[in-house]
Order: C-alpha cells, then sequence, then structure tokens
C-alpha cells in the first residue's frame, strides 16, 4: 500500500513570499507533493498580490484570508484554524514578514520550515529582525541560503535541524528573468524603490526625497501603495527628476532593475537581483541581512543621509571578479529533499 503524499501548508501574505513561493510550489508539485496555499492578506492591494499570482503562475490560494492587515495577532487565529482543518506535515513559512511570524505563531504541533532562516542584520529595532529570531527559534527545519547563515544559527544554539539549501528567489531569477520584458523608460536611469515601515515614517521619507533630488541622475520609482499614501499626506514632493510611477508586476521589476545603471531600494530581495544582474545597490537602511553584497563592495549602506545617498548614487560600480552568492538557482529542489527526508 502506498504511503499518504507529503502535505505542506504555505503561508504566504506580501510580494517578496510569492515571488520565493513561485519556483517551491513548481518543486513540490513535481514532488508529488501536496501543498496547500494560504494567503494571509498582508499585501491586498492587485498590483501587490493577484498580479503575482497571475504572472507567476503560483496555485491559487486554498485559503484567501484577506485580512488587509500586517498586525500578526489579527492572522494567528485564522491560521491556527487552517492548520488544524489541513494538518500538515509541515507549515511553510518564508523570510521575515509578520505574516512569517503569525504562522510561525499558528502551528500549533505541525513542524515549522522556514525558507531563509538565519538571517540577520544585528539591528533589534527591525521588526524583521525580531521575526526572524522568533521564527528560527520555533522552527523544526532551518532552511539557510547559505554557510554564514548556518554558521549563525549554530552560535545561537537554535535547536532546529540546519539544511543549506540556497536562496529559492535565485531560483525566481533564473526561471522568470528570461521573461522580463524590456523597461519603457529612458537610460540611463537609475531604480528606486522604498517601502519598509521604517522609510515610510513622514521626515525619513522625506529626507529620502530630498536626497534623490540632490543627485544628478534620472530615476524611475515604482512607488509602493504604503509609500504613495504617506507622499500624498503629508505633502511630500517627488523632485522633478524621479518618475513616480505605479507599482511594477514581478517580471516589470525584473527588467526594471537588470536594465538599470544602479538601485537604490530599501528591499532585501531586490538587493540580491541587482547582485545577480552585476548592478551596483545604494541601500537606505542602516544594516542589511545580505552582509556579503556590502562586503564585497556591490551594495552601499546610506540610511537616510541625503548627502550619503547622492554621492553613492554618484560612485555607484559594480567592482569586477565577484563570486556567485546564494546558491546556484536549484534551492527548491534541496528544499522538497530536506522536507521529505525530516
Amino acid at each position: 500500500m502506498s504511503s499518504k503524499p507529503l502535505r505542506v501548508l504555505s503561508v504566504v501574505g506580501n510580494r517578496p513570499q510569492f515571488i520565493k513561493s513561485a519556483p517551491l510550489s513548481v518543486a513540490l508539485r513535481e514532488a508529488g507533493i501536496d501543498e496547500v496555499v494560504l494567503h494571509t492578506g498582508q499585501h491586498y492591494d492587485p498590483q501587490m498580490s493577484q498580479v503575482f499570482f497571475d504572472e507567476l503562475r503560483i496555485p491559487p490560494p486554498a485559503y484567501a484570508l484577506d485580512l488587509r492587515t500586517s498586525d500578526p495577532a489579527a492572522m494567528t487565529d485564522p491560521i491556527r484554524e487552517a492548520v488544524e482543518r489541513e494538518r500538515p506535515d509541515w507549515v511553510l513559512v518564508y523570510g521575515d514578514t509578520n505574516s512569517t511570524l503569525a504562522g510561525a505563531l499558528a502551528a500549533g504541533d505541525a513542524p515549522i520550515a522556514h525558507v531563509e532562516a538565519g538571517l540577520r542584520s544585528f539591528d533589534l529595532s527591525m521588526p524583521e529582525e525580531r521575526n526572524r529570531i522568533e521564527v528560527d527559534r520555533r522552527s523544526a527545519l532551518l532552511l539557510c541560503p547559505d554557510e554564514r547563515s548556518s554558521a549563525q544559527l549554530e552560535s545561537e544554539g537554535m535547536p532546529g535541524a540546519r539544511v543549506v539549501v540556497g536562496d529559492v528567489m535565485a531560483d525566481a531569477t533564473r526561471l522568470f528573468a528570461p521573461l522580463a520584458p524590456e523597461p519603457p523608460f529612458a537610460r540611463p536611469y537609475v531604480a528606486v524603490t522604498i517601502h519598509r515601515a521604517a522609510n515610510t515614517e513622514p521626515e525619513r521619507l522625506r529626507a529620502i526625497t530630498v536626497a534623490l533630488g540632490k543627485s544628478d541622475a534620472e530615476f524611475v520609482f515604482p512607488v509602493h501603495p504604503r509609500t504613495r499614501h504617506v507622499l500624498d499626506r503629508h505633502a511630500i514632493d517627488v523632485p522633478p527628476n524621479v518618475a513616480a510611477v505605479d507599482p511594477l508586476g514581478y517580471l516589470e521589476m525584473l527588467g526594471l532593475t537588470k536594465h538599470a545603471d544602479a538601485l537604490v531600494t530599501d528591499s532585501g530581495g531586490l538587493q540580491k537581483e541587482a547582485y545577480w544582474y552585476g548592478v551596483p545597490c545604494v541601500t537606505a537602511r542602516p544594516s542589511t541581512e545580505w552582509k556579503d553584497t556590502v562586503e564585497l563592495g556591490a551594495n552601499v549602506l546610506v540610511d537616510d543621509d541625503p548627502e550619503k545617498l547622492a554621492a553613492a548614487v554618484a560612485a555607484a560600480r559594480m567592482p569586477a571578479g565577484l563570486p556567485p552568492l546564494y546558491g546556484d538557482g536549484h534551492a527548491a529542489e534541496r528544499v522538497v529533499a530536506s522536507l521529505a527526508a525530516a
């Protein structure tokens, strides 16, 4: 008699998680593993949510909670109800968002597998950092993007089993970059994304826009809905050298990044994508969990200092001879093997 297929409940809630889950969903299906997708609704704007399910052919979520909140407490009970109904062999969570934390808190007796385990910025003022630590502490299977993150978990005495699998975003880039369209913007340009909670505080966001205005570069800025709300509500002017456009789909954003002279961002995922494309990155944060990109000179941390940001954009160059980082684009297959073997 054949054994019952492995069953995985995947908890996703925002743009980076949709991207990470796409290649893994394919690998799970190919391995005959049942995947039940739960979308918390943390990102509910169609331009930040449904477009990614459509573009990346992610299976429609069996649970679309449509909670329209980033409060993990509001997510936990509905996720727990889904866990109790589905009785999965694994609850699979991604990254460091409040949806990640809520999935881990709601898992109950179901073991947790954490994709992107072990990353640390060592900045506890960031909610993402606190989420990473708490989720790693609760996880039975710690799926690490590199040896650094695995060693960090060992140093912290995290009890879960550690496996270095690489980065599933590298899989997504390998699979989807050939489909990315040419951007419809005049070149040269610098791509910009700003969306983190700390950077959308009014005065900090104002400082970042001032910094962009001090640069001689031309910028293309797909504006996240949260960022747009703050810009409009607080009458923060976008400088004339910044083209503020609506949010882009994943494939459009890949094309925008790939063809940019440089990238200014506060996104962890885009820091990596810029590295893989050979595009120098300027990160508007005081710290990053993707430290290798900074140590190798491909990424510069400038926080919100206008003078530093403008100077970093002017000086942005990709060093020669950089090594590959974060795996070979086949992490999803290793994740699946790890779930099956654990």
